[in-house]
């Protein structure tokens, strides 16, 4: 479905904290609709452009804290960025880091977990999920990839749709169109090849899970990942496929 108003592709910003986040299947599902995509790596000094310019806005994980404005400045005007577009109603969807965004650009807390959350680690619904347009008549637990270790309290008005023991919030809903999920359903066995070649990322899954940590999760994944990348492209083709915002794209 083309929501745009004069039937031009979807145009769809990225923003993208390390080159080995990308979007993965998210961005196969965006291909197979032939839409625009527009990737800004804000890791490399990118500079953002007009968030009016897009239909939807992607943000995708990293080994950074969004709290981490000190050491990079450039956190600061993401969010900003972020605020702005989701509060003048752009579609959001954010994505571990990306989630942590969300809700810090709407004012809410994130801050170090317990210990790091890493592996195929399940989460489940809420039953508010139910009630979702994009979480409605999934499973009630899903598998999902884990692989951070700061959490966040979700911003005033949201809507809680996953959780676990660990890190209740999972995912939530703020306003009609903007989504975060704290975990990956995303990621090929190819990706994560990739991040356990991350010192950040294999240093956290080790200290948790020991040495040889990145085999094991990746002959893990290699049994999940066509349910796990099914479940996650299913949850992305559905906000995708959410009603126009009142803020559409200026034709």
């Amino acid at each position: 479905m083309n929501e745009s108003t004069n039937h031009s592709p979807l145009r769809v910003l990225v923003l993208q904290h390390i080159s080995c986040e990308p979007p993965g299947a998210f961005g196969e599902v965006l291909n197979e609709r032939g839409a625009e995509v527009v990737t800004v790596e804000l890791d490399e000094g990118q500079p953002l452009p007009d968030w009016h310019d897009f239909d939807h806005i992607i943000a995708m994980g990293g080994p950074m804290s969004v709290n981490d404005d000190d050491r990079l400045p450039w956190l600061a005007g993401e969010k900003r960025f972020v605020n702005a577009a989701v509060r003048a109603g752009k579609s959001f969807w954010g994505t571990c880091l990306g989630s942590q965004l969300l809700a810090a650009s709407l004012g809410a807390r994130v801050y170090a977990g317990p210990h790091p959350e890493v592996g195929l680690l399940p989460v489940r619904l809420t039953p508010a999920a139910g009630l979702d347009p994009v979480f409605r008549k999934m499973p009630a637990e899903l598998t999902t990839l884990q692989w951070h270790g700061d959490t966040f309290d979700l911003p005033a008005g949201a809507v809680l749709l996953a959780t676990s023991p660990l890190y209740p919030n999972q995912a939530f809903r703020w306003g009609d169109r903007a989504y975060a999920v704290q975990f990956h359903l995303e990621v090929s066995v190819a990706m994560a090849r990739e991040w356990g070649e991350v010192p950040e990322y294999r240093d956290a899954l080790e200290r948790t899970l020991g040495p040889g940590a990145v085999d094991r999760m990746v002959a893990e994944l290699e049994r999940e990942e066509s349910a796990m990348i099914g479940m996650g492209r299913r949850l992305f083709e559905r906000w995708l496929e959410l009603p126009a915002a009142a803020h559409a794209r200026a034709s």
